[in-house]
């Protein structure tokens, strides 16, 4: 018989799985567990029974498998001191302000926009919503309905509006975004220059109903329809006049004594005995303005690009002039566009605020488009002459198509689509500019409907698969970015992520953690340290499923189901309970309506005194002094508390890697062998078992020595507390018995 210590001294690596369960020989077996459930791995290496869920507000909504995401969750920081939880419903926003405490009150419910409009949000698309905040106004976001602005209005109101572009002070220029979306070689032929009521014809089939209602410009005059009839003709109104600013300098010609003026209009379209209007024309070959800008007729084609119209006056020289020109006509022209956001278009997947800038990105007919504001102007889109803090738009032409899902403001503007990743770089001590600006494809995998977040100097994305999580990270050496799998030790616990956020602070400890809820109803935490090469996953249950988180600063606040399939809003809070409420005592005491007849719930009892909990027990529900949803707490009427906690208890489990070691003939890997005596050093716990045997009963800080039987080919240490008290596990030593 031989007989060797074994040491687990840290849980750095957290819960891995099991796949790796015959890789005794890397550093990472030693220093993780099989299974830590409801655990927090601490920067230290020691693992802590995570905080319980205190409920926060019961929604009224109840589980539906046709539609199970019911409320998105999202941040809303004005300033430290006013912060908001925003819940995104199906037609319907909800708005609760953190209190001093982290708790949350409802201050706003909203179900129409300032408009009296029904809100767009529709249950079916909630998770792929995005949203991006800056001062009182939050922007949300998806391609099937108009930017929304949550605008904070008091600091306990708030109300909903469309997103709407500046327009120039007369009104007939509006700085939205423009795109061609036709056919090469499709014509736009207006029927007049000015007017309402106008046709458009398209020389081939484009217009739809949903049209109606958009803007086109004909060169860069805009038009709004008003009516459609057919997919080549619609019924619109002219903003202002129609006019073309000819792309050539100096466009115009003269003839010493002649009044002909020869035109250079590129791709005119016109028809001799077209009319036209030259118009912001300056004196040439002797013409003066006033006989250069005119109305009048075509008189000559003489190719595709030049005609000939008779000025007032004739030349006294042959000369090429004119400045920059605007020539107004109605041509069949090839030279126009639509309105890039619209209902027949599609509207912004993405949103983020990047370097002073709004940014849109993605839509549903330019899924692979970024459109960003003039600086410091989220409300101008104006391209402008490409100036410096004139508006930019970039299209990512890398050879595939890329729906853009997310955009995150980090170091660099980073561009996450359903087929890879790509950003836009910031230059050393330089903005982004239209001159500058490029977008650059560095990785393949694509990100499923999961906002990424940043932590520890990376940004964390589920890969499309939803199987694995990634970090979106910049390396030097490369020069590139790099999105390395972080879940690979614990690929078990990653099924099709659903919401991720990332918490500061988390658990009173320093460190941050990514929490991140999975179709199966579990939530798993992150925590990485880069620095000192340590990263973890641990799981986390509940009696019921998590759906949408949202961290703010060491904050994580949950959307949970409970076990009757009600949504309730909650926060990890100090309390050991899940779906916590804190009561005054009372011997016959009312816990409705959360909890009702039948349901069994845990109660710790708390004394001002001596500012800590004690647990007294499980409870059923029922009727007491005749009246329904109370617990009977009579037991306790002398025992000097002032307040319970009601709630549900959770167990804390951590399950060791099979205990192996290298004896003197080598790996003791499959053998027949057995735990005899096991060490556990804990700090500030009330109860645990060790392998089913009770170990501490009571608060204890130390190590406890727990005597253990039995042999067999994968010997593991299971530590679990049921109880709602506190637990904190720093290390094992195990001895190890092989026959």
């Amino acid at each position: 018989m031989q007989k060797v210590r074994v040491p687990i001294n840290s849980f750095q690596y957290g819960e891995i799985s099991d796949s790796l369960l015959m890789r005794t020989d890397s550093p990472v077996y030693s220093q993780s567990a099989q299974e830590l459930e409801n655990l927090v791995v601490m920067a230290e290496g020691s693992v802590k029974k995570r905080f319980g869920l205190k409920h926060q507000y019961t929604y009224g909504i109840t589980y539906s498998s046709t539609y199970p995401e019911q409320s998105h969750l999202f941040r809303f920081v004005f300033d430290t001191n006013e912060e908001y939880v925003i819940s995104v419903e199906h037609q319907k926003v909800r708005c609760f302000r953190k209190l001093a405490n982290s708790d949350l009150s409802l201050v706003s419910t909203l179900t129409q926009d300032v408009s009296s409009a029904t809100l767009p949000f529709d249950r079916e698309y909630l998770q792929e919503y995005t949203a991006a905040q800056y001062g009182d106004v939050m922007f949300i976001c998806h391609p099937l309905f108009a930017p929304r602005m949550l605008v904070r209005t008091s600091l306990t109101s708030f109300e909903v509006s469309t997103y709407a572009f500046d327009s120039r002070a007369d009104n007939i220029v509006t700085y939205q975004p423009y795109s061609r979306f036709h056919a090469s070689g499709v014509t736009l032929n207006p029927s007049a220059v000015t007017g309402n009521g106008i046709s458009l014809i398209t020389s081939s089939a484009y217009w739809t109903p949903d049209h109606v209602g958009t803007t086109v410009r004909y060169h860069e005059s805009e038009i709004t329809i008003t009516a459609y009839n057919s997919s080549t003709n619609v019924t619109a109104n002219v903003v202002d006049n129609l006019s073309a600013r000819l792309s050539v300098v100096n466009p115009l010609r003269t003839r010493d004594g002649s009044n002909i003026v020869e035109v250079t209009h590129v791709l005119h379209g016109l028809n001799v005995g077209d009319a036209i209007t030259i118009q912001n024309a300056s004196s040439t070959g002797g013409i003066n303005t006033g006989n250069l800008n005119i109305t009048d007729q075509v008189r000559e084609i003489i190719d595709d690009n030049t005609y000939t119209y008779q000025a007032g006056g004739n030349a006294s020289s042959s000369e090429d002039g004119g400045g920059v020109v605007s020539v107004s006509c109605h041509a069949p022209t090839t030279t126009w566009d639509e309105q890039a956001f619209s209902a027949v278009r599609g509207y912004p997947a993405a949103v983020a605020f990047h370097e002073n800038r709004l940014c849109f990105g993605g839509t549903l007919s330019e899924p692979d488009t970024i459109w960003m504001s003039k600086l410091g102007s989220f409300f101008n889109f104006d391209v402008g002459e490409a100036a410096d803090d004139e508006s930019i738009n970039l299209v990512a032409a890398t050879g595939d198509s890329h729906e853009i899902r997310y955009l995150v403001s980090n170091r660099d503007l980073q561009v996450f689509t359903a087929t890879g990743e790509l950003y836009i770089p910031t230059y050393l001590n330089q903005a982004i500019t239209p001159t500058n600006a490029q977008i650059r494809m560095q990785t393949p995998y694509g990100s499923s409907f999961v906002l990424p977040c940043s932590i520890d100097g990376a940004t964390i994305f589920a890969q499309r698969s939803g199987k694995i999580v990634r970090e979106f990270l910049y390396s030097d050496s490369e020069d590139a970015y790099t999105a390395s799998s972080i879940s690979t030790l614990a690929s078990h616990l990653i099924d099709n992520p659903k919401y991720l956020t990332v918490t500061h602070g988390l658990f009173n400890l320093p460190d941050s953690y990514a929490a991140l809820t999975l179709s199966n109803g579990n939530l798993t935490l992150f925590s990485s340290n880069r620095a000192e090469r340590k990263a973890a996953w641990t799981s986390v249950t509940t009696d019921g499923s998590f759906d949408s988180v949202i961290a703010i600063n060491k904050t994580l606040y949950a959307n949970v189901y409970d076990s009757n399939n009600e949504l309730q809003l909650c926060k990890f809070d100090l309390e050991n309970l899940d779906f916590s409420e804190l009561h005054t005592f009372s011997t016959q005491l009312t816990v409705g309506p959360l909890y009702t007849n039948g349901d069994v719930i845990s109660v710790n009892g708390y004394k001002n005194s001596t500012s800590e909990y004690t647990y007294l027990g499980d409870f059923t529900v029922g009727d007491v002094g005749g009246v329904a949803n109370r617990i009977d707490l009579s037991a306790y009427s002398s025992s000097g508390y002032d307040s319970v906690l009601v709630g549900k208890k959770f167990t804390a489990k951590l399950t060791t890697n099979p205990i192996d070691a290298n004896m003197g003939s080598g790996p003791v890997t499959g053998e027949v062998r057995g735990i005899t005596n096991v060490i556990v050093d804990v700090k500030d716990t009330t109860s645990m078992n060790v392998n089913s045997k009770l170990a501490i009963d009571g608060s204890f800080t130390g190590k406890k020595e727990i005597k253990l039987l039995g042999y067999n080919r994968n010997p593991q240490v299971v530590i679990e507390q049921s109880d709602p008290e506190a637990m904190q596990i720093n290390g094992i030593v195990a001895e190890l018995v092989v026959q």
